[in-house]
């Protein structure tokens, strides 16, 4: 495959930041990660594989339109000098190049979780607006597909290598058109984790306390006691006509706790604001349910750190096996779409 290669003196390697890919992701699995996060993605140069006709000459790099400001060039080729020049994995044998404004804000703030190395990376302002959403993406991406970024010294960034651990995004969403009672969720869940207990919203109300209405309450001592009963009553009715039909149920969860490795939450709700890939399908055009399957781990200082240790690694590797079989059966009772942690489409098939 004749692609054009990319070089360590070239200023788009070092003036930008790069997504670093294994060789075996095609430019179209950039594009399908890229379209889910910014739906009017489009290549406005596709990428060619064709070999150049002249001598010296080099195929031209495909451009992804992201956003009205930036735009992902590649891919190029990286061979093993480039790779030590930029300090580049060897892993590494693909490279796309952001072009996108640089845009600083303020510097993160000290002690903060930083699971992704960005206040590493950007620890003198961090990305906003259109650089912020690009860098977020390149991040996203390669945790999805293996891969690195290199942030460039830019904008007063020091520049660092990012490697995302694809194990870090635990939990999973699956978006459908069907809703279940809460029982019917807590049996489905229950079929992986047996040990799972419903979750509902609000509380029981054993009613309002003795003595009130026959007593005046303070404000209201002009009321005659007839008024104060009549008006009491009234609440009265209106109480038990909400409790005997009370509103629909928009929302509610399911909890399981996994002793040592934290607790494993299923939250459905309805909601109206969908990430772009889902927003796309046409049932959810009002709206979808989401069975968010989440893991909340008993650690979070060490959920939240770029290279958690040991301890952590394994309770993750064990709640992930649950996150996984709960979506997987979650999915087979409601059908629909399944998006990892980054907000990209999951195939059943490759949980």
């Amino acid at each position: 495959m004749a692609l054009p290669a990319l070089a360590a003196d070239d200023d788009a390697a070092l003036q930008h930041h790069l997504l670093l890919l294994p060789a075996d992701v095609g430019h179209d699995e950039v594009e399908v990660l890229a379209t889910s996060r910014f739906p009017r993605a489009t290549w406005e140069t596709p990428p060619t594989t064709a070999r150049p006709r002249g001598r010296g000459q080099h195929p031209d790099p495909g451009v992804l339109r992201l956003s009205r400001h930036s735009t992902l060039v590649g891919p190029f080729t990286i061979d093993p000098g480039t790779a030590s020049a930029l300090g580049i994995p060897t892993s590494a044998a693909l490279a796309y190049v952001l072009h996108a404004p640089v845009e600083r804000g303020d510097a993160p703030w000290p002690g903060t979780g930083d699971r992704d190395g960005l206040a590493r990376a950007f620890a003198n302002g961090l990305p906003v607006r259109d650089e912020e959403r690009s860098v977020g993406w390149l991040v996203a991406a390669a945790r999805r597909l293996g891969g690195a970024v290199r942030v460039a010294a830019t904008g007063g960034s020091p520049g660092a290598l990012l490697v995302p651990d694809p194990a870090a995004a635990v939990d999973l969403t699956v978006w459908t058109d069907i809703w279940l009672e809460p029982d019917a969720a807590l049996s489905v869940v229950r079929r992986a984790v047996p040990r799972a207990e419903l979750n509902l919203p609000g509380t029981a109300w054993a009613g309002p306390p003795a003595g009130i209405g026959e007593r005046p309450a303070r404000g209201a001592e002009d009321l005659d006691d007839e008024l104060r009963r009549r008006l009491h009553a009234a609440a009265d009715d209106h109480d038990i006509a909400t409790l005997t039909a009370p509103p629909p149920m928009n929302a509610y969860g399911c909890l399981a706790d996994l002793g040592v490795d934290g607790m494993l939450a299923v939250e459905v709700g309805g909601e109206t604001t969908l990430p772009p890939v889902i927003a796309a399908v046409p049932w959810a055009s009002q709206g979808a349910v989401a069975y968010r399957v989440r893991w909340e781990p008993a650690d979070l200082e060490e959920h939240n750190a770029e290279r958690p240790g040991p301890e952590h690694r394994v309770a993750r590797a064990r709640a992930g096996e649950l996150v996984v079989a709960v979506a997987r059966l979650v999915h087979v009772a409601v059908g629909g779409e399944i998006t990892d942690e980054m907000g990209f489409v999951v195939d059943p098939e490759d949980l």
